[in-house]
């Protein structure tokens, strides 16, 4: 369905109903990088209502002339939390440069998000990260890619097996003809908020902050830097896993997720 917020069009998909959690992925892709990510984690825990957005100039969502960064950004996330959510308790989790959205609305709606989860967390500056390197996989894994998709599935995993080129198909790869890149280029030199996150107080909700050992894109120090701003923040560094850890490290990513819900649902009913 598309939901206008100040007059954009904003694509979003909805699972199940109950207590809702708001996804929001990262650059150079779609909601699906996410829906494919969290879905196992929903698959035996009924009552939530998981909100899947596309992004302002990904996917559905077309990125419009007036906007000039990520304050734009952010303002149709949190139009869209008002028209979508109200004044209900609300949980958000997001990925990339979605975890840096997700910690402002933590920041601008501290009462009404009922806990954060942050993966692979870009910051505000970047900081030393270890250089990309194939981990794990074989040498013809991606033959099955196009030549743009193998580029973007070899800069982008770091374990690099025909399980992760399925992920990579079925989540990411769909996405990426559908980018805006001259758009997201054009605002990129803004990507910053002009409230940092790390402006406000403290989120005291229950938090989870999910690094990569082996992510070059954003690193794991830089992530474990926001620790102190979350005191009930869970953080967990994952080897065998670079920035496409959800995907890399699913089995430990679901065990933790569904841990912080299980947190997220006792602070709600104490």
């Amino acid at each position: 369905m598309d939901v206008k917020i100040s007059g954009l069009p904003v694509h979003v998909v909805e699972h199940g109903g109950g207590i809702p959690v708001l996804a929001l992925h990262g650059a150079g892709v779609d909601h699906r990088e996410m829906a494919g990510a969290l879905e196992p984690v929903f698959r035996d825990r009924p009552g939530y209502r998981r909100i899947y957005p596309d992004l302002p100039g990904m996917g559905h969502t077309p990125l419009p002339d007036w906007f000039r960064g990520s304050d734009d950004t952010l303002d149709v996330v949190l139009g869209l939390v008002d028209a979508l959510v109200g004044d209900e308790p609300f949980a958000v989790v997001g990925h990339s440069f979605g975890a840096y959205l997700a910690r402002a609305v933590a920041d601008r709606r501290p009462e009404r998000v009922a806990g954060l989860a942050l993966i692979c967390p870009i910051g505000e500056e970047a900081g030393d990260v270890p250089a990309h390197a194939v981990l794990h996989g074989s040498a013809d894994a991606a033959d099955a890619l196009s030549p743009d998709e193998r580029a973007q599935f070899r800069d982008y995993f770091v374990v690099q097996t025909p399980a992760m080129v399925e992920r990579f198909r079925e989540h990411v790869a769909p996405a990426l003809p559908l980018v805006d890149g001259a758009g997201l280029e054009r605002i990129s030199g803004q990507w910053r908020l002009s409230e940092a996150p790390a402006e406000t107080p403290p989120y005291t909700g229950p938090a989870l902050i999910l690094a990569g050992r082996q992510d070059g894109t954003v690193g794991y120090a830089g992530p474990w830097e926001l620790v102190e701003r979350y005191p009930r923040a869970t953080f967990a560094v994952l080897d065998r896993a670079g920035h496409a850890l959800p995907h890399e490290q699913l089995g430990l990513f679901t065990a933790l997720v569904a841990e912080w819900l299980d947190r997220v649902h006792e602070h709600r009913t104490t």
